[in-house]
């Protein structure tokens, strides 16, 4: 049987690029500390791979910090702000378990910034709430993602970062799964700190990069040597910076994924009695969330794993858990959260592979509803 993969918002597929710049680095020795032939060699890739990542994420290359991937670059844009007197922070509701976590083992007060049912940031309460900011909680600092790893909904980050800016706070834009798929451009966006992650776009796992600018101080949480500038410790991974580089060119030259195909799956979805989420809501053009009241999303993972067609439930980040989802229970969705399943597509994703998951999807919907209809025996 074929495997159709269709859980790109976990981790794409690594692109050509991406497998032959790494293998080829591979190859080399050095490392880009040393001041010999090697280290120089092992250097200019490493260099020549941040320039590529600041055309991904804006900025000069000298603001792009290296990191083990996008949950360190979360944790280092939280932590810095923590260390340089934020003693208070708003996190949206939406935010990715790494967000939320760091920041409740920061020490500093944390507040939640509701979304609509739609999963849209509520900049109504942001800016209520920042106009009646205490000094003594100090800077504000607002963290907000791009675009959501389960309903793939559209933050409109550059408003809220308008509101930030005003009361003189740092925003803090996660977009590890919008890099590759939507304008990722930080200075663009408004954002003072904002993250990525090689693997939603193509390149391999463990790699990821944050950029600052000149209103986000960063301090250092990774301590050993001087490497990136004395901003995060450790020898880079020269392979698979390299690798992110290659996978962020590729993205960056395609055009953006059609919609069409995921649009014909979620009518074909309703009409069958699923619930699109956030319909009406911006969203990334790859990510299908749907729920399916009475048929619980971890039946429906396992039912089309069995017809060849890999999608989640949701978050990959829960130690292969099927959960409800604290997203959908943010938009007020509780009814729906406990049936939802998020289907997501990318790179390699044809017409035919969503055409063959709404074919599978509905059989074995049909096949449920048949079973749970049938009389006892």
């Amino acid at each position: 049987m074929s495997q159709v993969y269709l859980d790109y918002n976990a981790t794409a597929p690594v692109r050509p690029e991406a497998i032959e710049a790494m293998t080829r680095v591979l190859g080399q020795v050095g490392n880009p500390s040393s001041i010999h032939a090697a280290g120089r060699a092992a250097r200019a890739v490493v260099e020549a791979a941040r320039n590529d990542i600041a055309a991904l994420i804006g900025g000069p290359a000298s603001t792009v910090i290296f990191t083990g991937g996008g949950t360190e670059a979360n944790a280092l844009a939280v932590d810095s702000a923590v260390a340089t007197g934020s003693r208070r922070l708003i996190i949206s509701a939406i935010e990715h378990d790494c967000v939320i976590e760091t920041a409740k083992a920061s020490g500093a007060a944390v507040e939640i910034l509701p979304v609509t049912p739609d999963g849209v940031a509520d900049l109504d309460w942001l800016k209520a709430r920042l106009a009646a900011w205490d000094a003594a909680d100090g800077r504000p600092f607002v963290a907000l993602m791009l675009a959501n790893n389960e309903t793939g909904v559209i933050q409109p980050v550059l408003a809220a970062s308008e509101i930030v800016r005003a009361a003189e706070g740092w925003l803090h834009v996660d977009a590890v799964q919008a890099a590759g798929k939507i304008m990722t451009d930080s200075r663009a966006l408004g954002a003072d700190t904002l993250a990525v992650s090689a693997h939603k776009l193509g390149g391999p796992q463990g790699v990821g990069a944050l950029t600052f600018g000149p209103r986000a101080t960063m301090v250092r949480t990774q301590h050993g040597g001087g490497q990136e500038r004395g901003r995060r410790a450790g020898t880079e991974n020269v392979a698979g910076v390299a690798a992110f580089a290659a996978a962020a060119r590729a993205a960056l030259s395609e055009p953006q994924i059609d919609p069409a195909p995921r649009d014909a799956v979620a009518e074909r979805l309703k009409a069958a009695g699923a619930v699109v989420i956030a319909e009406g809501a911006p969203r990334l053009t790859n990510t299908l969330c749907v729920s399916t009241p009475g048929w619980s999303s971890d039946l429906q993972v396992m039912a089309l794993d069995l017809a060849g067609f890999m999608v989640s439930a949701g978050s990959a980040c829960s130690s292969g858990k099927v959960k409800a989802s604290p997203v959908l229970a943010a938009m007020q969705l509780d009814d729906l959260a406990g049936s939802a399943i998020r289907v997501s597509g990318g790179w390699g994703t044809t017409p035919a592979d969503w055409a063959a998951f709404a074919d599978a999807w509905i059989a074995a919907h049909t096949s449920f509803v048949a079973r749970r209809r049938a009389p006892a025996a």
